[in-house]
């Protein structure tokens, strides 16, 4: 699987398969909608401590930006979640 640069997309491996992650404008407005936050300044706050269940909206928000199937969220380990959403953010910033 490869990952389209431009458009911010990442490849990451969650829960053993490799999937695409993207914030996309959806993603970013379902991250806020999800996360009870307005504005990006809101949204950066808010990812400097998130719960459990804030960490696995965001993550299956990337997923669906990047034409995954969010419902796979709920089957990964918390760890690996922080450093996928991390590589997400990562690649929409580049």
């Amino acid at each position: 699987m490869t990952a389209n640069g431009a458009r911010g997309e990442t490849v990451v491996v969650l829960a053993g398969a490799e999937r695409r992650l993207c914030l996309t404008l959806g993603a970013l407005a379902e991250i806020e909608t999800g996360l009870g936050v307005e504005g990006l300044a809101a949204v950066a706050e808010r990812m400097r401590a998130l719960s459990a269940t804030d960490l696995m909206t965001v993550l299956a928000a990337l997923l669906r930006g990047g034409r995954e199937d969010g419902a796979l969220a709920a089957g990964v380990e918390p760890r690996e979640a922080a450093r996928a959403v991390a590589r997400a953010f990562t690649a929409a910033a580049a």
